[in-house]
C-alpha cells in the first residue's frame, strides 16, 4: 500500500507544480483563479442584498428602500452572471487545452532527452507511469491548475463569510431573556468549537474515502496498462489479419482483460466502494448536513431571543454555511493535493530526468565544397547497463563524396556504428573526429544537421505527402517533385487525386492512400535526399526486399547521391559491390577493409560471407 507524502513535502511539491504551469501556460491559471474568484462571490450577494430586502420588508416598508436594494441585487446580480459567464467560457476554453498542455510538456522533455537515455527501461518505465497516472485520474501534474482553482473558491468563501457573519457574535441577546447565556463568550467559543468540529470531520471523512484511490495504485496503473493496450488492439487494422489466423481476441487479449480488470464490478476498487469507501463518503456527506443543523439552531435561537430580525436569520444562515462549506472544501481540496503529492512526485522526477551527454559550443563548419572528414579513433562502446562490448577498438576515416559500405552479419555492430556516427550514443571509448575535433564539442542540432538517414524501422506520418517529404508545412513544393523523382515513385504519386497534398494512410483523412512497403521505402529516401545534408546514410531499409530488389534500390541511390557522402549497411554483400571502400564488422570488431574485389580475392569473413550467399543465389536463380 503507498503512503502519502508529507504534509510540508507536499506542499512544497504542489507550489513547483504551480510554478510550473505558469512558465507553461499562465492565462490558463489566470482564468481559472479570477472565475473561481466570481464563483466564490455571486452566491454571497444574493445572500446580503436578499436580507437587506426581508429586513425592509419586515420593518421599514419603505418603497424607496426597497426599490434601493432590489436594483442593487439586480444589478450586481446581473453584473457577475455576465462576468462569470466570460470568465467561465474562458477558464473553460483553457482547462479544455489541458490535456494539449500537459502532453506538451512530456513531449519536450521526451524530445529533449538524450536519446540514450529514452532506450532505457526505468526511463520508459518512469515515463509510462507518468500517463498511467494522468489516465487513472488525472493524477499528477494534470490536476493542479484544477486544485488552484477549488482553493481559490473555497478561501475566498471561508474569508466573505467570515465578514458577513460577524454581526452573529456582535449582535447581543437582550439580558432579560432566558436564552442570554447565548451571549457568554464560552458559549459562542463552545459553539464555534461544535461548527468547525463538524466542518473538519466532514472532509477528513471525504479524504479518507478518496485516500482508497492512492492504495495499491501499482495495481491500479497495470490494469489501466492492459486496458489501455489490449482494450483497443483490435482497432488497430495492421493486427487484423494474426488477430483471426491466431485467435488472439479470446485467447489473449480476453484473458488479460479479465485477469487484471481491476476497476469491473468485481474489482478491489469496486469492494472498496461497496464498503469502507462508500462508508466514509457517506459519512462526511451526513456530517455535512450535521452542520447546517447546527447553524440553523444556532442562529434561529439568537433571532427567536431578538438578537436580530428575521433579516439576520437569512444573511447568517446562508452565510455560515457558506463559511463552512468553505472550510469543508479548502480542507478537502489540501487532502486531494495530499493525495496526488506521491504522483506529482512522480512526474517531476521524470522532468528532472537529466541529460548526460556533453553539450558543445562549436558550430560546425558550413563548407560550400561539402569537403568533411570523419575520423573513429580507437572507438569502443557497451551499451547502458551491458557488460558486452558492442564495438571494440574501431578505428576508420572516411571523406566526403565517397562510398562507404559497412557489412556484416546481424548483431557484429553495423547499426552500433550508425549510431555512435550520428552521435545518438557517445563511445564509451576513444574518440570520433570531425575535421579533427572530436564531434563532442560541435552543438548537437548542428552536427546533427550533417546527416540525413533511412533507417531499417523508418516510419512515414499519416499528413500529406509532401510534408512527409519534407518535415514541415510549408515546403518547396518543385524539390519536392525532384526527390521523388529522383527516389523512383513519382509515378505512383502521379496516380494520386490530389498529388502532393494527398493523405498517406487513413488515421486523419478518409481518403488517404495506402503504399506499399517498396512505396514507402522510396518515400523514406526521398526525404532523406529534401533535407540535403553531406551525409547520407542507408540503414538496411530494404531488408524486407529480396536481395535483387535491395541491390536494385541501392545501386540507383549510389547514382542520385551526387557529391554526398553514402553511407550503406547491409548484411548482403551483394548490395554494396559498386562501393569505394567496404568495411566488414564482426562481432563489435572491423575484421577486414577494401574494395568488393579485394576482399573477394582475401581469405577472410567477407570472402566467405560471399560465397555463401552467393552459393545460396545460384540455388535461388537455379
Amino acid at each position: 500500500m503507498e503512503k502519502n507524502k508529507s504534509w510540508g513535502e507536499s506542499l512544497r511539491l504542489t507550489l513547483r507544480g504551480w510554478r510550473m504551469w505558469w512558465k507553461l501556460r499562465p492565462t490558463l491559471l489566470v482564468s481559472m483563479a479570477l472565475s473561481a474568484v466570481v464563483k466564490a462571490v455571486t452566491p454571497y450577494t444574493s445572500i446580503y442584498f436578499s436580507a437587506r430586502i426581508i429586513g425592509e420588508l419586515s420593518q421599514g416598508r419603505n418603497p424607496q428602500m426597497l426599490a434601493w436594494w432590489v436594483g442593487w441585487l439586480l444589478g450586481v446580480t446581473a453584473g457577475l452572471l455576465l462576468l462569470g459567464g466570460a470568465l467561465s467560457r474562458w477558464a473553460t476554453w483553457e482547462k479544455d487545452q489541458l490535456d494539449f498542455w500537459n502532453s506538451k510538456c512530456n513531449m519536450e522533455k521526451m524530445m529533449d532527452m538524450d536519446y540514450s537515455l529514452l532506450q532505457q527501461q526505468e526511463i520508459y518505465d518512469l515515463y509510462e507511469q507518468v500517463w498511467q497516472n494522468v489516465r487513472f485520474g488525472g493524477w499528477g501534474m494534470y490536476n493542479l491548475p484544477l486544485y488552484l482553482s477549488n482553493c481559490v473558491t473555497y478561501t475566498m468563501q471561508v474569508l466573505i463569510g467570515v465578514a458577513l457573519s460577524v454581526g452573529l457574535v456582535t449582535q447581543k441577546i437582550p439580558a432579560s431573556h432566558d436564552l442570554v447565556f447565548l451571549n457568554h463568550p464560552l458559549c459562542l467559543v463552545g459553539v464555534v468549537a461544535v461548527m468547525l468540529g463538524v466542518a473538519f470531520l466532514s472532509p477528513v471523512c471525504i479524504n479518507r474515502s478518496n485516500a482508497y484511490w492512492g492504495m495499491n495504485g501499482e495495481e491500479m496503473r497495470l490494469g489501466n496498462r492492459i486496458f489501455s493496450r489490449f482494450g483497443y488492439y483490435s482497432n488497430e487494422p495492421h493486427r487484423t489479419l494474426d488477430m483471426r489466423i491466431y485467435e488472439q481476441q479470446p485467447n489473449v487479449y480476453q484473458y488479460y482483460l479479465k485477469g487484471h480488470n481491476v476497476f469491473g464490478s468485481n474489482g478491489r476498487l469496486a469492494q472498496w466502494g461497496k464498503g469502507p469507501m462508500g462508508l466514509w463518503a457517506a459519512a462526511g456527506k451526513g456530517i455535512s448536513a450535521v452542520l447546517t443543523g447546527v447553524v440553523y439552531l444556532y442562529v434561529c435561537l439568537k433571532s427567536w431571543a431578538g438578537a436580530f430580525g428575521v433579516d439576520g436569520i437569512t444573511q447568517y444562515v446562508g452565510a455560515v454555511t457558506t463559511l463552512f462549506a468553505g472550510v469543508a472544501g479548502l480542507m478537502e481540496t489540501l487532502g486531494e493535493l495530499q493525495c496526488n503529492a506521491r504522483y506529482l512526485a512522480v512526474s517531476l522526477e521524470f522532468l528532472d530526468v537529466e541529460n548526460q551527454m556533453y553539450q558543445g559550443t562549436l558550430t560546425t563548419e558550413k563548407r560550400s565544397d561539402r569537403n568533411y572528414q570523419v575520423e573513429f579513433r580507437d572507438v569502443s562502446f557497451r551499451y547502458p547497463d551491458s557488460e558486452a562490448w558492442a564495438l571494440r577498438h574501431v578505428n576508420l576515416k572516411f571523406q566526403v563524396g565517397s562510398r562507404l559500405a559497412v557489412v556484416g552479419e546481424n548483431g557484429s555492430g553495423k547499426s552500433t556504428f550508425i549510431k555512435l556516427l550520428c552521435r545518438l550514443y557517445d563511445p564509451t571509448e576513444g574518440e570520433i573526429l570531425l575535421n579533427g575535433i572530436d564531434i563532442r564539442k560541435y552543438q548537437y542540432p548542428d552536427y546533427i544537421a550533417l546527416f540525413s538517414v533511412v533507417f531499417q524501422d523508418f516510419h512515414l506520418l499519416a499528413l500529406p505527402l509532401g510534408q512527409n517529404v519534407a518535415g514541415r508545412i510549408k515546403y518547396d513544393r518543385e524539390r519536392v517533385v525532384q526527390c521523388l523523382t529522383q527516389a523512383g515513385v513519382m509515378d505512383r504519386v502521379e496516380k494520386m487525386d490530389q498529388g502532393l497534398d494527398t493523405y498517406l494512410y487513413k488515421d486523419l483523412e478518409k481518403k488517404g492512400v495506402e503504399v506499399s512497403g517498396g512505396e514507402a521505402q522510396k518515400i523514406a529516401i526521398a526525404r532523406a535526399l529534401y533535407k540535403d545534408a553531406p551525409f547520407i546514410i542507408l540503414d538496411e531499409p530494404t531488408a524486407a526486399l529480396d536481395p535483387i530488389a535491395e541491390a536494385e534500390v541501392y545501386s540507383k541511390f549510389d547514382q542520385i547521391a551526387g557529391d554526398k557522402t553514402a553511407v550503406y549497411i547491409s548484411h548482403r554483400l551483394s548490395s554494396c559491390k559498386f562501393c569505394d571502400d567496404i568495411v566488414v564488422f564482426d562481432h563489435g570488431h572491423i575484421v577486414q577493409q577494401g574494395s568488393h574485389q579485394q576482399l573477394v580475392e582475401a581469405d577472410g569473413v567477407y570472402a566467405q560471407l560471399w560465397q555463401a550467399q552467393a552459393q545460396y543465389y545460384q540455388k535461388q536463380e537455379g
